[in-house]
């Protein structure tokens, strides 16, 4: 079965729910290759034999105010808005847009000045979305208007309605 082609619009409002972090706003990009998730502190720990690497996502935009651990991640050299070539590491963690949950991978950027923590590039666009810049946060819409309607439909999710 082919996988449905969405569109999706400039920026949208997503779900990671792996890291506890939702209604993230999110603006997309199909120049950059790669999505990219804005976080702070990012350490590599050795225990052993074994390397983790640990950050902090965004607190002050709705991110848990914890750290995070992984043991699975890679680096890589991504070039920035800048032109610059610049080292970062890569996690593989879940993101939900338009009800679909998809494994992708995130660099690990600091995006402090950047109005939008979450950065969707092409690797996680390609064969899902066609973008059109002229829409925006369709895929949040879309789940509230999903929402909107299982309310009105299903009496115990609204309590207005009167059952005789």
């Amino acid at each position: 079965m082919k996988k449905q082609i969405e569109l999706i619009g400039a920026t949208d409002i997503v779900d990671l729910p792996e890291l506890g972090w939702y209604k993230v706003p999110v603006r997309v990009d199909s120049g950059a290759a790669t999505s990219s998730i804005h976080c702070a502190k990012v350490n590599l720990i050795k225990d052993g034999d074994e390397t983790r690497l640990c950050f902090y996502l965004d607190s002050k935009r709705g991110a848990p105010g914890q750290s995070f651990t992984v043991s699975e991640f890679k680096e890589t050299v991504v070039r920035n808005s800048s032109g610059k070539e610049e080292k970062r590491y890569v996690i593989k963690t879940q993101i939900t847009l338009f009800g679909r949950k998809i494994r992708t991978e995130f660099s690990l950027a600091n995006r402090k000045k950047m109005s939008y923590p979450i950065l969707l590039g092409r690797k996680l666009l390609k064969g899902r979305f066609i973008v059109d810049v002229s829409q925006k946060d369709l895929s949040f819409k879309q789940n509230a208007e999903k929402i909107r309607l299982k309310k009105k439909t299903d009496p115990e999710a609204n309590p207005t309605i009167l059952i005789q």
